[in-house]
């Protein structure tokens, strides 16, 4: 294995302004700060289809601290597994610096996953991983880098972050992470941010911890970023937001429904916990959601098995179940009703479809108009 190549910096540049380039620098103590006592090297391995917006939303922060401080605080280095241009989730294309290579104990490591990261998490990757965690060095993933972590069992006993999205497959497969619903985690020499502008929270917190809140805030003036979060700060919008309702009890029965995907709760036990009858809490639902409120639990539980579908190796029958669906065959005729087409057409296999028959067809649909 070769050693890693030349890092890339980016030197230090004045601030961009319609006056003279002095004079808008960043804040006094953050120019006054004595220079570093070392260089900060980072080294991003860029899997296929990763997350343009995860790794950008991380380079540019350190970039900036570069031209904010006046010095090359940080160093970064680009690579994929072959070596080769990688081409990212948005369809263009990346050269890299080279492919995977020795690092130094003291360099930090970021996995930046996205699409499909299971197939893009291969063995070589994943054998590269556990010989960096050999030395101690600091090992990072982006938005899904944390399954490529886990896959290399960086994260066993380990507190974690990932996208939303991807924390139900997540969750499945690799029961020894704790894993939160932080925008980022830092839990000793492993970081995880959730993807997105997370990225931004994780680098900014780190340029704080290595030369002061006054050049992390420099930064962020920079990004336009009005707030750095912290790793108590959760990825998901409120319920209420994201509903586009403000109603104290239906956010309350949304967020039980979310916590009993697998056992599911009755309506009338919804409704008893917030007080409400059944009829009551129909309505409720029928004005704001447009839907009854088994409809909507029904809809929260397909749309779980489609991210297991797609995200997991769990077979068919064990996804139904993982979802509260006592029958595969009940879960199939439900699921081709809400997609168009059978779990093991989502999966590209073959089962129950066969005893089903195929094609989606009104049985399914009839069965979901039934919860109206």
């Amino acid at each position: 294995m070769s050693d890693l190549p030349a890092p890339r910096s980016s030197s230090p540049q004045p601030a961009r302004t319609g006056r003279s380039p002095a004079t808008v620098t960043a804040p006094a103590a953050a120019r006054s700060q004595p220079a570093p006592i070392r260089q900060r090297h980072f080294v991003f391995l860029l899997l296929n289809q990763f997350t343009f917006l995860s790794f950008a939303a991380a380079i540019e922060p350190l970039r900036i601290a570069n031209r904010m401080s006046g010095q090359p605080l940080y160093r970064w280095t680009l690579l994929s597994e072959s070596g080769k241009p990688v081409t990212c989730s948005n369809g263009a294309t990346l050269l890299v610096d080279g492919a995977l290579a020795e690092v130094g104990r003291d360099d930090v490591v970021i996995v930046c996953g996205g699409v499909d990261v299971r197939s893009n998490t291969t063995q070589p990757v994943v054998n590269w991983l556990r010989r960096v965690a050999r030395k101690g060095s600091v090992i990072g993933g982006l938005c899904t880098g944390a399954h490529t972590l886990a896959e290399a069992g960086l994260l066993e006993n380990r507190r974690a972050t990932i996208h939303w999205e991807n924390r139900d497959g997540f969750l499945e497969e690799f029961t020894d992470t704790d894993l939160t619903k932080s925008v980022f985690v830092i839990d000793g020499n492993r970081l995880t941010a959730a993807g997105g502008t997370a990225s931004i929270d994780l680098i900014l917190t780190m340029v704080a911890d290595d030369h002061g809140k006054d050049l992390a805030n420099a930064v962020a003036d920079q990004l336009i970023y009005t707030t750095i979060r912290t790793d108590r700060d959760i990825q998901r919008l409120s319920i209420p937001t994201r509903i586009g309702v403000r109603h104290p009890r239906l956010s309350k029965v949304i967020e039980r429904m979310e916590q009993s995907i697998e056992e599911p709760v009755s309506p009338a036990e919804l409704a008893e916990e917030v007080g409400m009858s059944t009829r009551q809490l129909e309505r409720l639902f029928r004005r704001y959601l447009n839907r009854s409120p088994k409809r909507y639990y029904m809809e929260l539980r397909l749309a779980r098995a489609r991210n297991l579908l797609m995200q997991t190796e769990l077979s068919v029958i064990n996804v139904a179940l993982a979802c509260g669906f006592a029958s595969p065959s009940h879960f199939s005729k439900c699921y081709r009703a809400q997609y168009g087409t059978t779990p093991y057409r989502e999966r590209g296999t073959h089962g129950l479809d066969d005893e089903l028959g195929g094609e989606p067809g009104d049985e399914g649909e009839d069965l979901l108009d039934d919860l109206e």
